[in-house]
């Protein structure tokens, strides 16, 4: 028998990830040996029932030691031999295929239950993902994706196709360069979902019940939730004052600015949709975007409203059946080419998910608006603002926070946050709850009891807060919320490096700057920081430079250019974000916060690739 440094020699260290993530497909306990039960498992799951005995006969075959088990040795030996075509063994057959099952069902915790999801969900998804990427030459083979059967999932489970959505929701979110395609294995596709979830995460999608292993895996209901979770993304980031300042026209009598933006996107599509009904002379009103818009006669208003005079926008026949209806609704969006998520039959069943996309998709193109009677403050929310925004939506916080300042006036959010960041910290028996901080007499009050009670849990943890109470919190004043919510994903990040590393104490500053030079120093790189406003971060290539010492040659070197132009800086910064978050890191920061050398974000950069290089 070859030894392992024989073997491994003589392989890639891409080629050495690959083995082992099919090797660990097969371990479900992680003891480091594959076992008779434990391949039968994964030939079960690949729908072959194989016996016992013949199980045994393929674990003989490379059992050198003949324990009756597999070590990881004896699988790389097998695996080199059949590549090589020494041997055709029967159990490298089954691990071809056994890395698309790992750790799906079997190591998680619903093991056992059935989960269902929502079919129109998907046909509305596969219809979207054809229309939008059907001259996208990276996923020819993709497409088209069959509607009628589960190839959806299937198509999706390279990651490829994921960061395309990605992109299409909040472009340049995902750096294409980074993205492994063509010729793809296990290891490479792991990378690229690793990737996608990572991006899906930074544009504050909630993906703390699914890994990567799922979505290779094709679970159906994670990856349905994930898509949508995408998709929605895009369709409710043009609802806000920022990209259409007329939106100030839905104000109702005695509202401040504030509290319009305070909204949900949902909350905004249905006064834009009154709003239409009352200016065509309705006596209408919706409430909701499910039920309200069964019959179809709101949508043929609607559409009379905001579509252009030469679009030839019919009428809706109140008396005809409800399909009929719905069919001549689609029939009127299609020629304004608005017809995308929603099918008759789901507006008639009131699907409230596909309804809002619907009208989303409407407003986007078609948001005819008046401009507001009186002058408006212009609202724009701010890089750091965004990102703050979109760690509290990924950590899955409830409700998600569309405006940061209304929506933590009432401290529920800023509970669950330090909930998170310290597990046990909050009381909860000390809270006032949702239903008790409805409008109604004393619900201000309670409102400003949480806030308070967020300031005495950030006084236990040892926030800096100079000057800060919980009316600040409640008044939404910007600077000092800020300096509240940085504190605790300062303190979220370093909380998880310090577990990480071993420390009673938080890391610091200095010790995370001494790591970082250290890993480069051995690496042989050339980058040294001072700290993290050092100017010679801007160009990004230390950033490249530690992917690359984290993970070895995992930075193609002829993609980086020399950033001397800020142009060139901000692809450098494009791909260094892309390339951390697809080796594992979880960042949030944007692209231009390198070029700027904005500390704050780099610090949480820097500590995210340094938790990825000592989980590794």
């Amino acid at each position: 028998m070859s030894s392992l440094p024989e073997i491994t020699e003589s392989l890639t260290a891409e080629e050495l990830e690959e083995i082992r993530v099919q090797f660990d497909a097969f371990d479900q306990d992680e003891n480091g040996r594959i076992s008779v039960k434990e391949i039968g498992a994964i030939l079960q799951k690949l729908g072959e029932s194989v016996p016992a005995y013949k199980i045994r006969d393929i674990i003989s075959a490379v059992d050198k030691d003949k324990n009756g088990t597999v070590e990881f040795s004896e699988f790389l030996e097998m695996y080199t031999n059949v590549k090589s075509q020494k041997v055709n063994v029967g159990l490298f057959k089954v691990a071809e295929k056994a890395y698309k099952l790992q750790c799906v069902n079997l190591k998680s915790p619903d093991e056992g239950q059935q989960h269902s999801y929502d079919e129109p969900t998907k046909v509305a998804l596969v219809e979207y993902i054809n229309k939008k990427l059907e001259n996208d030459e990276d996923v020819k083979a993709h497409l088209p994706i069959d509607k009628t059967t589960n190839d959806l999932f299937n198509k999706v489970s390279d990651g490829i196709l994921i960061c395309k959505i990605i992109n299409l929701s909040v472009p340049n979110t995902v750096d294409e360069r980074a993205l492994n395609k063509g010729k793809l294995n296990a290891y490479v596709i792991m990378e690229n979902t690793i990737l996608a979830l990572n991006s899906a995460r930074a544009i504050g999608c909630n993906v703390v019940n699914i890994d990567p292993q799922d979505i290779v895996g094709g679970v159906p209901h994670l990856v349905l939730d994930l898509l949508w979770q995408i998709v929605y993304e895009g369709l409710v980031s043009h609802i806000n004052l920022e990209s259409n300042p007329y939106l100030l026209s839905l104000l109702n009598e005695g509202e401040t600015q504030d509290e319009l933006i305070a909204l949900s996107p949902e909350e905004i599509l249905i006064r834009w949709v009154n709003y239409h009904l009352k200016r065509a002379g309705s006596t209408r009103l919706i409430t909701n975007l499910g039920n309200d818009l069964q019959n179809s006669e709101i949508y043929g208003i609607l559409l009379l409203q905001i579509g252009p005079a030469e679009a030839g926008i019919t009428q809706i026949v109140s008396g005809d059946p409800p399909l009929v209806k719905a069919k001549a609704v689609l029939a009127n969006a299609a020629r304004i080419k608005c017809d995308d998520f929603v099918t008759p039959e789901d507006v008639v069943s009131g699907n409230e998910n596909l309804n809002m996309a619907f009208v989303a998709n409407l407003f986007h193109y078609f948001p005819a608006l008046q401009p507001p009677d009186e002058e408006f403050e212009n609202v724009t929310e701010t890089r750091e603002e965004r990102t703050f925004r979109n760690w509290m939506n990924s950590l899955g916080v409830s409700p998600r926070v569309y405006w940061l300042y209304g929506g933590l006036k009432n401290g529920l959010i800023l509970l669950q946050l330090l909930e998170k960041v310290k597990p046990g910290i909050v009381n909860w028996s000390k809270v006032n709850r949702s239903e008790n901080l409805q409008p109604r007499l004393g619900w201000k009050m309670k409102m400003l009891e949480n806030c308070n009670y967020v300031v005495e849990l950030c006084h236990q943890l040892r926030f800096s807060l100079v000057g800060i109470g919980g009316e600040d919190i409640f008044n939404g004043t910007k600077t000092l919320v800020l300096a509240i919510v940085w504190q605790m994903l300062r303190q979220h990040v370093l909380s998880a490096l310090s577990k990480l590393s071993g420390s009673d104490s938080k890391l610091e500053d200095k010790e995370i700057i001494e790591w970082i030079n250290n890993k480069l120093q051995v690496a042989g790189k050339a980058s040294r920081i001072s700290n993290f406003k050092d100017p010679s971060i801007a160009d990004a290539k230390v950033v490249l430079e530690l992917v690359d010492a984290i993970k070895v040659e995992s930075v193609k070197w002829s993609l980086v250019s020399q950033g001397i132009t800020d142009e060139e800086k901000l692809g450098n910064a494009r791909y260094a974000v892309s390339m951390a978050r697809k080796i594992g890191a979880s960042v949030y920061i944007f692209t231009e916060d390198i070029l700027e050398v904005k500390p704050k974000m780099l610090l949480t950069l820097f500590a995210s690739l340094m938790a990825v290089a000592l989980k590794k």
